[in-house]
């Protein structure tokens, strides 16, 4: 059986009594203001860890949503969401509608955002650059911007 490394959104930071309750049942690493875990699940399948962590540690811990940490070979990251009740109701009105099951309308829908946000965010750097671009030339523009890349925080001095 292979580890799958996953990531946990909470609703809200954990004290550290929750921290520690919640470390006795699995180890975690927090991020520094414990609205973020990470953990090592063992099991056959990503899929199947996502649910063997929801089902060790979902009533323990106030979690948004669990993601698989790596993308899989297709390159998706996993979701683990949970609903509630009229929230599912509306959910699988709203599948029903478009004859899918709520898994695959959650799931399309969360593509057709991501393509919106990518769409969008490359329509923003393009309104960007062209008013860059209305007082410079090309070549400086590319100038500055590799000399930005290379002297970044943290990067290696060239």
């Amino acid at each position: 059986m292979r580890h799958h490394a996953l990531d946990i959104t909470l609703t809200r930071a954990l004290t550290p009594a929750e921290l520690h309750r919640a470390t006795r049942t699995m180890p975690f690493a927090a991020n520094h203001d414990t609205t973020h875990l990470l953990a090592l699940v063992r099991a056959k399948t990503p899929a199947k860890a996502l649910n063997r962590l929801r089902h060790q540690v979902g009533g323990r811990l106030p979690i948004d949503v669990i993601t698989t940490h790596y993308p899989d070979p297709r390159g998706q990251i996993l979701l683990n969401l949970t609903f509630s009740p009229a929230a599912y109701a509306a959910l699988e009105t709203a599948a029903e509608h478009t004859r899918r099951p709520p898994h695959l309308f959650v799931q399309e829908a969360v593509h057709q955002a991501l393509a919106r946000h990518a769409d969008q965010e490359a329509d923003r750097l393009d309104r960007a650059l062209q008013h860059l671009l209305a007082g410079t030339t090309p070549p400086h523009l590319l100038a500055a911007v590799g000399r930005m890349l290379t002297h970044t925080t943290g990067a290696a001095p060239c």
